[in-house]
């Protein structure tokens, strides 16, 4: 491995739309989920709750799920070459352990993994580098959400000639169904295959299982990794209290969300803009949907992703689906 990390930034993480996104979080009182990514602090702080709560370090069954959808991927891909993008990428485990799938069963392997945080990207490009050349690995930091055209941002560092597998793992509970899912049915292609995990609401009552789950976000290790955001802005911890809890979102969907709320005044100056939080104000620091196997599905469906396989763990916390696009509604198919 070289001393030097050739990373591309698009356009939509330059730091004039960065600053732009954090004005209109703190005016609208919500938190872009991404600014708790974004510096090398916060990343280590991400990897150190990921490394002691997430389910695929400490559940073995977890871990099967995961090792049961890259094995389905690698039987189903026969193509010499394949590109795996891995889509909000984090520290790169488990786009790797897919890479090592890939790689065992002879095939030429690429990887862009995609985060919207440089630390994480160089964190999963330096994982990945196990298993694949560097001349093989493209990261990219790149904001989902908002950068303008996906498709021809990643068509510009495609292998030629390689099938093509998305990962999305861990994402779609931070997003707005409607908001992220159109943008990856766009970036896929007709043979693409999309590999996507969601968090779940265990049980036979959705909401009793949303219920269940609600102490796993508030723990220490959490509440220290959203609280980064506000204490590195001068927000002192005594300026009031965060709290979890359950709300209602979209197409009856619920999530647990954090929220800090204020006890005292308090102004936050970031260059020449000033934002006065007073007394009484909350801001939404983070939220996570939670589904049922069948949500995913129909939410996926609703976006032309077609649910191939699925597989749900023992806890029916977590699950992973495998997708494919399917044929567009006016019957035309896709090149």
């Amino acid at each position: 491995m070289t001393a030097i990390a050739h990373v591309a930034i698009d356009s939509s993480q330059f730091p004039e739309n960065v600053r732009r996104d954090l004005w209109q979080s703190l005016r609208r009182r919500r938190v872009n989920h991404k600014f708790h990514y974004d510096s090398v602090r916060q990343a280590q702080k991400w990897l150190a709750l990921h490394q002691a709560c997430s389910p695929t370090r400490n559940d073995a069954d977890c871990r099967r799920i995961y090792e049961q959808g890259f094995e389905a991927v690698a039987e189903k891909i026969k193509a010499k070459r394949v590109h795996v993008l891995g889509l909000g990428c984090g520290g790169g485990q488990k786009d790797t352990r897919l890479l090592k799938r890939l790689k065992a069963r002879n095939r030429e392997i690429f990887y862009a993994p995609c985060d919207v945080s440089a630390a994480m990207v160089l964190v999963a490009r330096r994982t990945a580098l196990a298993v694949l050349p560097e001349k093989h690995c493209f990261p990219l930091v790149c904001d989902l959400a908002t950068a303008d055209d996906l498709s021809g941002l990643f068509d510009s560092r495609a292998a030629p000639h390689a099938s093509r597998v998305l990962t999305f793992f861990g994402m779609i509970p931070n997003f707005e169904p409607q908001d992220i899912l159109p943008k990856l049915t766009a970036l896929m292609r007709r043979r693409d295959f999309l590999l996507v995990s969601a968090n779940l609401a265990p049980g036979s009552s959705y909401a009793a299982g949303v219920k269940k789950v609600l102490p796993q976000y508030d723990n220490g290790l959490t509440r220290d990794w959203l609280m980064t955001f506000f204490l590195d802005l001068g927000v002192e911890r005594r300026d009031g209290e965060l709290k979890f809890s359950i709300e209602a979102g979209r197409s009856g969907l619920k999530r647990i969300v954090a929220r800090f709320h204020f006890h005292r005044p308090r102004r936050i100056q970031i260059e020449n803009q000033a934002f006065h939080l007073r007394t009484g104000h909350s801001v939404r620091l983070f939220f996570s949907y939670r589904y049922t196997p069948e949500r995913v599905q129909k939410m996926l469906a609703e976006h032309d992703l077609e649910v191939c396989n699925r597989w749900i763990g023992m806890s029916e916390e977590e699950g992973v689906f495998l997708c494919r696009k399917r044929v567009l509604r006016q019957g035309r198919r896709e090149a």
